[in-house]
């Protein structure tokens, strides 16, 4: 009699459970979930790209799963990723809207980010080491990685001391000012910002972009031809200039298309940022609740690589290829599906700031130094390493000074 009454208890906290993990009217089909579990078992630890490509044959372009008791929407493809998050964005991110320092950047901070271009050709040696120190922890050098950052941050602070001794209130000359000036009119300590959180911040925005200069330099140090297509054209348009601005990108597309092809192949960031929804929204005709069992918003994670990789979006869109971004003439088009910093009002704020502080390393360093593949380095090996962002293999490098610029 007991066993039966516990055997009772237990079908009735399955067929609670059973009701919990049932999807919304009309709400995006896919896989039955598990109790407890919902849909983890659909999903490789290694490889959940794979898998989430395989949902997608079959549920289509938008589907859902169920992460433990929690249903996220998964879309994919360049239409539905436009109509959501461009036609139809009533979307927060999470990031974005929870981060006061983010979201209420005051009017001088828009001004610093305009003179980030200047900062970041007067302190490119700078970026260069702290992209040195991220290479060698992502190498494994533990050890001389964190000498290097504990140095780096006591650059970071005799920069910071310089800036606040010349600073002239109200006219701010780039991005460091603005803070200092924000920090002179915080005086709780519950704001905030601090002098800890600026050096911080100053390293967050010169390691961002890391893993993508890691995978441009896989490749044009393995396609050696590419490189040299890229420095002839450098010296053709620089000439005898101290240094290239970011306005010279329109006259180079050569490079700029192994720039942008290095961001779409990178695919650093997979999934982009975690959305959740503000109203409720029906993109492609499903329909997506302001209020879902109970929780604020119904997760939302747009596949970048569905968009980046997507077959009628690219001329070649499974292999590294900046004709990708070139058209019959040799000139540099931007398709419509590249989208590496995902669409719309919620799309990645640094967005600008990345292409600058990309094209201005990338460009800086072919100048004056060619990288070549070690005889004994085997053959390279392009397949990303899954972790919070996509990383290259660990890989060598030869470089050499270039004898003419």
């Amino acid at each position: 009699m007991f066993a039966y009454f516990i055997l009772t208890w237990i079908c009735v906290f399955f067929f609670i459970l059973s009701l919990k993990f049932r999807r919304p009217k009309n709400f995006p089909p896919g896989p039955t979930p598990l109790p407890i579990l919902g849909n983890l078992l659909n999903l490789s630890v290694h490889n959940p790209m794979r898998d989430l490509e395989r949902l997608r044959k079959s549920y289509g372009n938008v589907y859902s799963l169920f992460i433990g008791p929690k249903p996220i929407v998964v879309i994919n493809g360049m239409q539905a990723l436009k109509e959501a998050m461009l036609t139809k964005a009533y979307f927060s991110l999470q990031l974005y809207d929870s981060t006061p320092i983010i979201r209420n950047l005051p009017l001088p901070f828009m001004k610093g980010f305009k003179n980030m271009e200047v900062s970041i050709l007067l302190n490119v040696p700078f970026i260069i080491s702290l992209v040195c120190c991220a290479t060698l922890s992502f190498l494994g050098v533990t050890q001389v990685s964190f000498l290097l950052s504990q140095t780096l941050k006591k650059l970071i602070t005799g920069v910071i001391t310089e800036h606040r001794e010349t600073i002239v209130p109200g006219k701010p000359r780039d991005i460091l000012d603005c803070y200092l000036d924000e920090l002179e009119k915080s005086d709780s300590d519950d704001s905030s910002f601090s002098e800890d959180k600026l050096v911080m911040f100053i390293l967050h925005l010169m390691f961002a972009g890391t893993e993508t200069l890691l995978s441009g330099f896989l490749y044009l140090n393995t396609l050696s031809q590419l490189q040299e297509q890229c420095q002839q054209e450098l010296d053709r348009v620089l000439g005898n200039k101290d240094h290239a601005s970011y306005d010279d990108r329109h006259n180079m597309p050569c490079t700029l298309a192994v720039i942008h092809e290095v961001q779409r192949t990178a695919n650093t960031v997979p999934f982009s940022v975690y959305h959740l929804t503000t109203k409720d929204t029906k993109p492609m005709g499903y329909s997506l609740p302001k209020v879902l069992f109970g929780s604020q918003g119904t997760v939302v994670i747009p596949n970048m690589k569905s968009v980046l990789n997507e077959e009628g979006q690219w001329k070649f869109p499974h292999e590294f290829n900046p004709e990708n971004f070139l058209n019959d003439e040799g000139e540099f088009v931007q398709p419509e599906a590249f989208m590496p910093f995902c669409a719309g009002p919620r799309m990645c704020p640094g967005e600008r700031l990345a292409q600058m502080k990309f094209f201005l390393i990338i460009v800086t360093l072919l100048r004056k130094f060619k990288c070549i593949w070690p005889e004994d380095a085997g053959e390279p090996d392009y397949t990303p390493v899954m972790g919070v962002t996509l990383s290259p293999h660990p890989y060598r490098i030869k470089v050499q000074l270039r004898t003419t610029q």
